[in-house]
C-alpha cells in the first residue's frame, strides 16, 4: 500500500503521469527527459510507458513501486 495515498498497488495496473509524479515526487518534464533516450537525464532504469492510445500513455503501477523500492534500496 502506497502510504502517501492509501493506496494499494494491483498487478498490471496502469497509471497516468499524475500519479507517476505524486508517486515519485519527479516533476513531469523531468520524468520524460528520464525516458528519453536521447536525453542526458535518461535513465534506463526507469519504468517505460506503455501505449494506451494513439494520443495516451500510461506506467504499470507495479514498476513505478519497484522502481521506487530499488532506489530506496540503494540508498
Amino acid at each position: 500500500m502506497n502510504e502517501i495515498t492509501g493506496q494499494t498497488f494491483v498487478m498490471n495496473q496502469i497509471i497516468n503521469i499524475k500519479e507517476v509524479i505524486q508517486f515519485t515526487s519527479i516533476s513531469r518534464a523531468k520524468i520524460y527527459e528520464m525516458i528519453n533516450v536521447d536525453s542526458k537525464y535518461y535513465d534506463p532504469t526507469f519504468p517505460k510507458p506503455v501505449r494506451l492510445s494513439e494520443s495516451r500513455i500510461g506506467w504499470s503501477a507495479w514498476e513505478v513501486n519497484r522502481w521506487i523500492e530499488l532506489k530506496l534500496e540503494g540508498r
